[in-house]
């Protein structure tokens, strides 16, 4: 989430001393522009005819359901800042509504396609160090909001989902997918580490193998795979997904509401303290690895591979 296109830049310039200047003005020049489409402003996207006082989710309440639906389709429901900010406020006024359950999922072909490529290129004024532990601290404070919330809280997976929108689906208390969804967590790709609390969830859902192979190997996992290893808590054909899953919900959402809020906190509450914990441990890790020359490379070297596709 640091400054990694201009770094990019700067390096690129400091080359040129060691080259001709013909062959060095050209390789400069491909250099930007291969981030050029990294660097674009976000799109805002509103469903026409929405209401929504928000810009990047659109937030409904019915028949005692709250829906937060991502909502950047052109963008693959990617998470920019203002969306991380706007997913926060929608969870807070969700959590003192008087729906039943909370349901997050996403409009379009994608679930979320996980960190907007903008965030790498925002920085604060106090430089590199500032821009890391602020990102570390709204991501402390983002997966709090799923640790805490106080409702059931039901994710509809409606396709891929990748990056920070996979590591919370174990923070909620239902996953429902579509069997063409899948499940993609590239941090070592990345130069980073895990993230939502993904480093005690994972292995607890899913065994210590088959989450480092996730976690650390970048395996992507289809619905069913996910399914069999606890991640998900069942998979539904794509052409009746939406039918089944939301029917199941409006079944669900007609239950004592104050029961489900009390028994989801008699489950959740005994994990809670160490939850906080592994989000505090993981958001720390992050900062060394966004400070990292390693981290800065794998980001770069991401970026360049994007543009050119």
């Amino acid at each position: 989430m640091l400054d990694f296109v201009n770094k990019a830049k700067w390096d690129a310039w400091n080359s040129l001393g060691n080259m001709t200047q013909d062959n060095a003005r050209q390789s400069y020049i491909e250099l930007v522009s291969s981030l050029v489409p990294a660097e674009t402003s976000p799109v805002n996207e509103i469903s026409p005819g929405s209401t929504s006082i928000y810009e990047t989710i659109e937030v409904t309440t019915k028949d005692n359901i709250t829906k937060i639906m991502f909502n950047r389709p052109k963008k693959k429901n990617a998470i920019s800042i203002k969306m991380y900010n706007e997913i926060m406020k929608a969870l807070e006024e969700a959590g003192k509504d008087d729906s039943a359950i909370t349901v997050l999922t996403g409009n379009g072909n994608y679930y979320c396609s996980g960190n907007d490529l903008n965030n790498f290129t925002q920085i604060s004024p106090g430089g590199a160090e500032e821009t890391a532990k602020n990102s570390a601290e709204m991501l402390k404070n983002f997966v709090q909001h799923f640790i805490d919330f106080p409702k059931p809280l039901i994710a509809v997976v409606n396709g891929p989902a990748v990056g920070i929108s996979v590591t919370v689906l174990g923070l909620f208390d239902i996953v429902y997918a579509t069997d063409q969804a899948t499940f993609h967590t590239p941090f070592s790709t990345l130069g980073q580490c895990p993230e939502g609390c993904s480093s005690y969830t994972f292995p607890k859902l899913m065994g210590l193998a088959k989450a480092t192979e996730m976690l650390l190997f970048n395996k992507k996992l289809t619905a069913a795979e996910a399914c069999s290893q606890g991640l998900v808590t069942e998979v539904f054909p794509d052409s009746t997904f939406q039918k089944e899953v939301w029917a199941r919900l409006k079944a669900y959402a007609n239950l004592p509401k104050k029961s489900l809020a009390v028994s989801k906190q008699l489950i959740r509450n005994m994990e809670k303290e160490k939850l906080y914990e592994v989000n505090s441990q993981e958001c720390e890790c992050l900062v060394e690895r966004w400070l990292s020359e390693e981290c800065m490379n794998a980001i770069m070297s991401f970026l360049q591979k994007k543009s050119k596709l």
